[in-house]
């Protein structure tokens, strides 16, 4: 997260950043993400974990191909 943030973006791409990670540590970096995103950061994040994307103001699916909102 931290090469990811060393240039000041104004959008964070995560694919699966809590994916092998513990439940406190997955709620660690899910707490830094929000912060980011208070502080006028887009962050676009893919997990398969519905408790973590519940934590997110928008939640876009795909399923077969297609996009869900």
């Amino acid at each position: 997260i931290a090469r990811a943030l060393i240039n000041d973006p104004e959008i964070i791409l995560a694919d699966e950043p809590t994916g092998q990670l513990d439940y406190q540590t997955a709620n660690s970096i899910m707490d830094i993400f929000e912060q980011l995103n208070k502080e006028g950061k887009t962050i676009i994040l893919v997990t398969h974990d519905p408790e973590m994307a519940a934590r997110a103001k928008r939640i876009v699916k795909i399923k077969d191909g297609e996009i869900f909102y």
